[in-house]
């Protein structure tokens, strides 16, 4: 943008309309393919620690119920619900940054 364009236009606008021209670009850097096993096996590591976390949160969740422990019970329960987010929020990673990624390649 010339000099010229940028005094023509409002100062209030004037930060919003340049345009620095930086776009995603597929196989720019090198070693993206590494990076992607590394984050693709720190997800199935997460995963795995949910699976976890969830049979010991619905264990202590059994063992409060049946012995009469109400703390343990809701601690086990609180365990269950947080285990199922993380693998709610652990499977949908991946879709999630691709709808805001799209989303935000819609701004002009």
């Amino acid at each position: 943008m010339s000099p010229a364009t940028l005094t023509a236009l409002p100062y209030d606008r004037l930060l919003l309309a340049f345009d620095p021209g930086v776009s995603p670009k597929g196989g720019g850097l090198p070693g993206l393919e590494v990076l992607r096993t590394v984050v693709n096996s720190i997800n199935l590591f997460g995963i795995v620690a949910v699976v976890g976390a969830l049979a010991v949160s619905l264990g202590v969740w059994a063992w409060g119920h049946h012995t009469g422990g109400h703390q343990a019970e809701a601690n086990g329960k609180k365990g269950a619900v947080v285990s199922a987010g993380a693998a709610l929020g652990l499977g949908a990673a991946n879709g999630i940054v691709a709808f805001f990624s799209a989303l935000g390649s819609q701004v002009h």
